[in-house]
């Protein structure tokens, strides 16, 4: 006796259909196969299962009209009917997802993104898709993409270039950057501020890993910049308000300063040969890492998509 470990689900639905329609030709006409084909089907099963199915002597067990079946196909028919509910159970879960009508979008993203260019987007994708469980993972960038390679989020939305073949970067948008000091500092004088004058300042700086982080030591090492003293501070924010304290300088994003700036309460620097600065914004997702119908429906709807 060979009992097969799995179930042949072809042989398995023509059997049901026989048992269902009542017969072998009527099966073959739902199924648009041939009688012998069926017949065929049916045999097959019953050799791999080493088990006769239906009773093919007259007078033989219970059955449907028509087709009767021995005690152990009765047995198999019920299984088998639970069998292709569960599938059709999933079949309309999969439509569900498909029509938008069921799903989860998980977006990942670092902190200024997060706070200041994701929500409306955001808020404009739960508004058009309700049935939709939008969660949305914050963390700085290492964070972030490590996140798409272990698959805990379907894309991401970074403020640093990630150097990762595993993962698919591409240019989100341009966002503005301003180097920012005290309103205080150096009184009226110049707003244009010198290497030299600059390296003599504190200067405030997110957290290792972070892209901010990335972006302002770039940007210091290319003007020729090199503090003599640095202050971690893990968020953008803090660090803003820590400038308009009194603590020191940074570079930021001008979102996270545009109210302060208004305030008076921090100023602008430029620095020396530099009329404007400014960083990419990415998208991440896992190389070669097919899209789900939520994703797709949220990037179709994302600026610069």
């Amino acid at each position: 006796m060979n009992i097969p470990h799995s179930l042949n689900l072809h042989l398995l639905r023509v059997f049901v259909t026989v048992v269902e329609q009542q017969g072998f030709s009527r099966a073959a006409e739902t199924m648009f196969i041939t009688q012998s084909a069926v017949s065929k089907a049916v045999r097959e099963l019953e050799h791999q299962l080493d088990l006769p199915l239906i009773d093919r002597a007259p007078g033989g067990a219970r059955g449907m009209r028509g087709v009767r079946l021995t005690e152990g196909g009765q047995a198999l028919y019920e299984h088998a009917r639970g069998i292709f509910a569960m599938e059709r159970i999933a079949l309309e879960d999969i439509r569900e997802r498909v029509g938008l009508r069921k799903g989860e979008l998980r977006i990942g993203a670092s902190t200024t993104v997060a706070g200041y260019w994701l929500p409306v987007h955001v808020a404009g994708y739960a508004r058009r898709h309700p049935d939709i469980r939008t969660q949305v993972m914050v963390a700085n960038t290492a964070q972030i993409a490590q996140a798409i390679i272990d698959c805990t989020v379907d894309a991401a939305f970074v403020e640093g270039p990630v150097d990762d073949p595993r993962i698919d970067r591409r240019v989100w948008r341009e966002e503005a950057l301003v180097v920012i000091a005290p309103d205080d500092l150096a009184g009226s004088g110049s707003r244009l501020a010198s290497a030299a004058s600059l390296s003599e300042q504190t200067w405030l700086l997110r957290e290792e890993g972070s892209g901010t982080r990335r972006v302002a030591e770039r940007l210091l090492q290319a003007h020729g910049i090199t503090p003599k003293h640095q202050v971690e501070i893990g968020s953008n924010e803090a660090i803003a308000r820590a400038v308009a304290a009194g603590a020191g300088v940074a570079i930021l994003p001008s979102v996270v300063v545009e109210d302060l700036i208004a305030m008076r309460r921090v100023r602008t620097l430029s620095l020396d040969g530099q009329a404007a600065l400014s960083r990419r914004l990415y998208r991440l997702e896992l190389l070669n890492r097919r899209r789900s119908p939520a994703l797709e429906a949220f990037l179709a709807h994302l600026p610069g998509d």
